[in-house]
Order: structure tokens, then C-alpha cells, then sequence
């Protein structure tokens, strides 16, 4: 049986690890490199030409889709295992177009399905076909991009750790408020406050647009949380929500939420 070489792609050390510790088991798959980036698995890819790649969405530099975008101009590109903590638009696109994909948090056994059916598409001939496949993933995306509420990012729900270190889904329909810290944003939900490890940046053009507006540079609501909206100094306004949280919006965000019809 051939040695399938692999890359792990994740800005996470501790993610990184993961996927090493459940591949050890696996004696036919040997990883070659590990990226914290988009534009450095890109390098890697071209530098050491692996049949499998574990690919998070989430990156700095080039998200998982660009990188993706990249893999499509490989001479031989490698199959593609994604990896996220998104049940959004993109798995279901994923399933269409036979790319497999992780949900963090993972099991050891779903990532050697995953393997499994990676080393089955490496050993049927044709990088042509493989070619097709991401090509046609990436057209669905692009073109789901531009319709309304069905874009590649717009996520539904969103993979929280609670205070017992339990994973579980966030409705994000039900979160109020979220706030931004560097690498970070917290999902407020009355008093309940969930943080994940991603930038505002990355997590802005997956929520609903109809639902959520940036009201700050590092707060965004979602618009049914709203009880009313109270003028302030220069132009800034006070959002003030059903639960009696008070956040301040900025002039330059107020009119993109003060419209007539949303």
C-alpha cells in the first residue's frame, strides 16, 4: 500500500496536534509539513507535493478557500480533508462535490474515514477529475457568494465550549451580541458569553447579513436583539438591547443599521 504524504494546515498548534496524535495509527500516512498559514501551505504544497491535505478554513493571510483556489493550478493536486467548526453552506457544498471535511471537535475514528476515502480517490487515476472536482467546489462557492443569505460564510451555528469544557452548537440566531479582542470573539447570549479563537475580520462575512450589523469596530448586534436605538455625542448612538445591555455605535456604522426596511 502506497505511503499517502500529508500536510497539516492549521493556525492552531494545539489543532495541529490533534490531527497528529489521531493520525499515529495510521502507518500509510506520513506528514511531511505543517503550515500556521494560507500562504505558507501554499509554499509547502508546491515544495513538497503531498497526496493529502488537512486544510483549516479559518487562516491568516489566505483563508482555506483561497488556498484551495491555489491547489486547483497543481499539476497533481492532493485530496482535501477541511477542517472547521462551521455548519454552514460550504459543508453542504463540500458533500456535494466528494471533498471531505472534519467538524472540530473531531473523532479519531471519523478522521480515518476521512483518510480512508482520500487514499481511495488518490488511488484512482486522473488528476483531471480531481481538478474538476475543486474547480466546480469553488465555482458553487464563489456563485453562492453573491446570492443573498446563501453565501459560502453564512454560518448557522457555531462550535462553542461552555464552562465545563463541553462542546456544543451555538444557535447563532440566538446570540445578541458580539464583541471582538484581538484573535478573539465572544458570542453574548443574555449573560452566557462564549469565546472562540478567530478574528472579527474572518467570522464578519459568515453571519447573516439581514440579522447581524457591525456597529463598532469590534462589536457587531444581531438587529431582533434590539429594543431601541438612543442618540449620543458627534453623531455616535447608544444601541440598547431587549435585555437591558447598553453598546455604543459609531457614526460610521449608524447608517448601514438605520435604515427604513432591512
Amino acid at each position: 500500500m502506497t505511503t499517502l504524504r500529508a500536510l497539516v494546515v492549521d493556525d492552531e498548534p494545539l489543532a495541529r496536534a490533534c490531527v497528529r496524535r489521531a493520525l499515529r495509527p495510521e502507518d500509510q500516512v506520513e506528514i511531511v509539513a505543517e503550515c500556521g498559514d494560507g500562504p505558507e501551505a501554499v509554499r509547502a504544497i508546491r515544495r513538497h507535493r503531498p497526496a493529502l491535505v488537512f486544510l483549516d478554513i479559518q487562516l491568516p493571510g489566505m483563508d482555506g478557500f483561497d488556498v484551495l483556489a491555489a491547489l486547483v493550478e497543481e499539476p497533481e493536486p492532493p485530496a482535501v480533508v477541511f477542517v472547521t467548526a462551521y455548519d454552514a453552506f460550504a459543508l453542504r457544498a463540500f458533500e456535494v462535490h466528494a471533498v471531505d471535511y472534519l467538524l472540530k471537535p473531531f473523532e479519531d475514528a471519523r478522521l480515518h474515514r476521512a483518510v480512508a476515502a482520500a487514499r481511495a480517490r488518490h488511488d484512482a487515476p486522473g488528476a483531471d477529475a480531481v481538478r474538476a472536482r475543486l474547480s466546480a467546489l469553488l465555482d458553487d462557492l464563489a456563485r453562492a457568494a453573491g446570492s443573498d443569505g446563501a453565501g459560502r460564510g453564512v454560518a448557522r451555528r457555531v462550535l462553542v465550549t461552555d464552562a465545563d469544557d463541553r462542546a456544543r452548537f451555538l444557535d447563532l440566531a440566538g446570540v445578541h451580541w458580539v464583541s471582538a479582542a484581538g484573535n478573539n470573539v465572544c458570542f453574548h447570549v443574555g449573560r452566557e458569553r462564549y469565546t472562540v479563537r478567530m478574528p472579527l475580520r474572518t467570522l464578519l462575512p459568515q453571519l447573516d447579513p439581514a440579522r447581524f450589523r457591525r456597529i463598532h469596530r469590534s462589536t457587531i448586534v444581531n438587529l431582533d436583539a434590539i429594543r431601541e436605538i438612543q442618540p449620543w455625542f458627534a453623531g455616535d448612538c447608544v444601541v440598547v438591547l431587549k435585555d437591558g445591555q447598553q453598546l455604543r455605535m459609531s457614526r460610521t456604522y449608524r447608517d448601514q443599521v438605520m435604515q427604513p426596511l432591512l
